[in-house]
């Protein structure tokens, strides 16, 4: 039995069906994503969604959407979706589904009377190319199938609209025709597994929305031209597949290519599985360079969304592969920052003044879990390359005072993963002594000196032990307040909201902290910002807690961290809590990470999306599948299971 398996019941009901996405990547920034039931709700959604990067850095949807019809007797039974002005839905092919599930591959089940067939779809690894099989599983009388194609050709960022400039030619090609709508476009070659006929009537569907995006108070009516429609008939038992790709295909090579992408994928089994493979997605491969997506569909890689989400995407499933391909890439990326180079790779952000304490931090969880030794050998050189960058004052906007901290200006910028804009400027504008950045310096430095004195650099060890003194003086002195944290301190401003922030002083494998300051901050953190989606981002005793992420895109930026939960702090929550209640904490978290397996079937199926509301029913928002959140959750799981692994030897220590 599918874990991820939706009915009928469910499925016809478009307040509840039009809610739950689905997403696929080929690894290579390519995406296809649309709702269980095929009607595209977002301006982002489509059948085959690529990158054009002679155009630009965004993605273009060529393929919206693919309406199939049944035809038995003469009579037409259209399958497709799609949503008009007044809330219509023409036509209404959700009607016939019997079945939605989502084991290994998406796949949709139809009866029509006596019909009875299905679809799956698959998304080929780093080719821009999907694949549709449909099989024809009941059926007593002649069947015919009929398939329109919706074309966009436009960003994911625009609209396309009715015009007198489209490009209605098309050219036949094998078991199938290629067509390009606009110039620059790349052509999208529509192909079958077997002979067809395309019936070429052009037309314009008028008026499509988006209610998505109306939510969001952007534009959301479209107009989307069909060419015409493909047309075959189909015997009981027959599987025809449907490719869509930017490059003509082989079609008696389409069945081989769909075996082959399904030999590679991981089975939505159960909870772990699920995160295990929507992790796999954020994995994105350009040319020669190897990168972590920071979510879908909207976002790029950013710096310190790859380095603080790949430990949880690779270490913590045993792809130690993944982990080293990725890091290789960054560390190039990361000198020629350092040495004043021009960014040539796909990594964004890399100048904001966390990304290289969050860099340190990712290889010590590669030291964690290979090796001290092996670390410093294959990542040795870099880590502490960035310990004498930042000691020289070479950052732009990282600077080491006399005490031993770290001062940022986040007046103009955000400089944290708190990064909301609003007119320009930060919503919440941390500047000056940042908490989890001289929390990761202190760390940064105790642990780049180990990775010294393991280069048998005694010299630089004893520097760095040193240094790391200091900022454990000044951090206690400048942060703690008796109770927890300042979020950030600057002159004579103290910022005392509680935010989830201060977690990394004790989470860290190295903290400042006094075991009795851990704790007051684990409590405060578990009695105000703990919830069954991760930290809060603000108190709710705070007066400027804003616990319902939505209105306009303002409105929607000072809510952004001023309340919104974040699965991804959890991993850092769970650490510490672990470090103050060791054992006895593993039923707690355990407990808390049940929250999350509910996700699976929410939103986007088998991932998870960016933020939460405040307050119960905790509601979700934002991206549809985020790197930072999926990542958090695998390590909190890995560390649940590290844990009982240890009681379970100690046990068998004991009885022997």
């Amino acid at each position: 039995m599918s874990y991820l398996k939706f009915d009928k019941s469910l499925l016809i009901n478009l307040e509840k069906s039009l809610t739950k996405e689905m997403l696929r990547t080929n690894r290579s920034g390519a995406y296809s994503v649309t709702t269980i039931v095929d009607c595209n709700t977002r301006k982002y959604h489509g059948l085959l969604v690529v990158p054009i990067p002679e155009f630009d850095h965004e993605n273009h949807v060529l393929l919206s959407s693919l309406d199939e019809t049944v035809i038995q007797h003469g009579a037409e039974f259209n399958m497709g979706i799609h949503k008009y002005q007044g809330d219509n839905y023409s036509p209404k092919g959700h009607k016939y589904i019997r079945e939605f599930n989502i084991e290994t591959v998406a796949c949709t089940t139809y009866r029509v009377g006596g019909v009875v067939f299905s679809r799956e779809r698959v998304f080929i690894s780093h080719e821009n190319r999907i694949l549709i099989k449909y099989t024809l599983l009941e059926s007593q009388s002649p069947t015919i199938l009929r398939l329109k194609p919706f074309l966009a050709f436009r960003s994911v960022n625009k609209l396309s609209h009715k015009n007198d400039f489209i490009n209605k030619e098309y050219k036949e090609i094998e078991n199938g025709i290629v067509t390009c709508l606009y110039p620059g476009y790349p052509c999208l070659n529509m192909q079958f597994s077997k002979q067809v006929d395309f019936i070429f009537e052009p037309d314009w569907y008028n008026g499509i929305e988006y209610f998505r995006e109306q939510e969001r108070g952007y534009e959301y009516q479209e107009d989307l031209y069909v060419p015409g429609y493909f047309e075959f008939p189909m015997k009981k038992g027959e599987s025809v597949i449907f490719s869509a790709g930017v490059e003509e295909g082989k079609p008696t090579q389409f069945k081989a290519m769909y075996q082959e992408e399904i030999s590679k994928r991981t089975s939505r089994l159960d909870f772990y599985n699920c995160l295990k493979n929507a992790g796999q997605q954020f994995y994105n491969k350009i040319d020669d360079g190897h990168y972590i997506m920071a979510g879908y569909p909207w976002f790029k890689c950013r710096a310190r969304d790859q380095f603080i989400s790949l430990p949880g995407i690779s270490l913590s499933v045993g792809n130690t592969d993944l982990f080293e391909k990725v890091m290789s890439t960054a560390i190039k990326a990361m000198n020629d920052f350092m040495d004043g180079k021009e960014n040539v790779s796909q990594i964004h952000e890399i100048e904001k003044p966390d990304v290289l304490l969050w860099f340190i931090w990712t290889i010590q969880q590669y030291a964690a879990e290979s090796s001290l030794e092996q670390a410093a050998q294959k990542y040795g050189k870099i880590a502490m390359k960035i310990i004498a960058y930042i000691r020289k004052q070479s950052h732009p906007n990282l600077f080491l005072h006399d005490n031993g901290l770290l001062h940022t200006n986040g007046h103009d910028t955000p400089a944290t993963w708190m990064n909301g804009e609003a007119w320009g400027k930060p919503t919440n504008p941390r500047s000056g002594y940042i908490v989890e950045i001289n929390a990761l310096w202190y760390n940064a430095l105790k642990f780049v000196s180990t990775i010294a004195r393991a280069s048998k650099d005694d010299y630089e060890a004893d520097v760095m032990d040193y240094q790391s003194e200091i900022a454990k003086q000044f951090f206690v002195r400048t942060f703690w307040n008796g109770t927890y944290l300042y979020d950030c301190v600057e002159g004579d401003f103290k910022d005392q909201e509680v935010r989830p922030n201060m977690i990394f002083a004790v989470s860290l494998p190295y903290s400042p902290l006094e075991k009795s300051q851990q704790k007051s901050i684990v409590d405060i953190t578990t009695k105000e910002l703990l919830t069954a989606k991760g930290l809060r981002s603000l108190s709710p005793k705070s007066g400027y807690y804003k616990p319902e992420y939505k209105g306009n895109e303002i409105e929607r930026s000072y809510a952004y961290h001023n309340g919104t939960v974040w699965p991804w702090l959890t991993g850092a929550f769970a650490e510490a809590y672990l470090k103050i209640h060791k054992t006895s904490g593993l039923s707690f978290l355990e407990r808390m990470t049940i929250g999350f397996e509910s996700e699976m079937s929410e939103l986007c199926i088998g991932t998870l999306n960016e933020l939460f509301d405040g307050n119960p029913p905790f509601k979700g928002h934002g991206a549809i599948s985020f790197a930072m959140n999926v990542a958090g959750i695998l390590r909190t799981v890995r560390l649940l299971k590290s844990y009982e692994e240890k009681i379970h030897i100690a046990k068998l220590v004991e009885k022997n």
